[in-house]
């Protein structure tokens, strides 16, 4: 946390491995399945999601999502914890790049798009940010709503890795919606907090926060709607084959 430098290299290092050397690594060998490491690492992601989200909403619930008086006050514990919380996340963060790795690994090519890495490599960045210049208790509730959604979706990740199961969850699309709603309340609770808290981030902060999460609202629900479309259409082209094939039959027997 000293300098920038060791983030600086490890983005570059990720960058460099997702969209060029990996790719070109794999492209001549065929795709590794990592079933049981996925699981693991799913299960360990989950993990430190709950443990985020624990103890941030442990300390929302002991001073609220807003704290209206100095940030300077007095409670050297409060300081502590709100900076372990957000050091914790950015150690999460960090751990989440794995992703896209085993994305290259699996050759899930359609995977590693504009949003996921820019979303991976943004996540990263600000969270290192905040921790070292500014680690203020208006961030907490970002974490621990985030780190919440993160726990449904690393257990989807963790079930999704056994094929017998994909027929189960049928809640893949929610997991999106829920996220377009944890930004849409990350924009309220930031401004809300900037407007009535002496313990809020700067405007330059406030402002790199706010813009990205409009941008992750207009890329998931493009995103979002992109999907659901393709399904839809998927749903719409099959059942006119279904009626064709019902209708030869009944000749057969006409």
């Amino acid at each position: 946390m000293s300098s920038p430098l060791t983030i600086l290299v490890i983005v570059i290092a990720y960058l460099s491995f997702v969209l060029k050397l990996g790719p070109a690594l794999m492209s001549k060998r065929s795709a590794f399945e990592l079933r049981t490491l996925l699981v693991v690492y799913n299960i360990l992601q989950v993990a430190m999601s709950v443990f985020i989200f624990s103890i941030g909403t442990d300390l929302i619930l002991q001073n609220g999502l807003i704290i209206p008086r100095q940030c300077t006050i007095d409670s050297a514990e409060l300081k502590m914890k709100t900076a372990s919380i957000i050091y914790y996340y950015f150690y999460a963060k960090l751990s989440e790049l794995i992703d896209t790795v085993f994305f290259v690994l699996r050759k899930r090519d359609r995977q590693i798009s504009f949003l996921h890495v820019y979303h991976h490599t943004y996540a990263l960045v600000i969270s290192w940010y905040i921790l070292k210049y500014e680690p203020v208790y208006s961030t907490i509730f970002l974490s621990t709503f985030n780190s919440f959604i993160h726990i449904i979706m690393y257990a989807y990740y963790g079930l999704a890795a056994f094929p017998n199961l994909t027929k189960y969850l049928w809640w893949k699309n929610y997991i999106t919606k829920m996220q377009l709603v944890q930004f849409f309340l990350m924009v309220v609770q930031m401004i809300l907090s900037h407007m009535f808290s002496h313990c809020k981030t700067s405007y330059v902060l406030l402002a790199a926060l706010i813009l990205n999460i409009l941008l992750f609202m207009y890329l998931f629900s493009r995103f979002y709607t992109r999907e659901y479309n393709k399904s839809q259409k998927n749903a719409i082209n099959k059942a006119p084959l279904n009626v064709e094939i019902n209708n030869d039959e009944n000749k057969k027997f006409n």
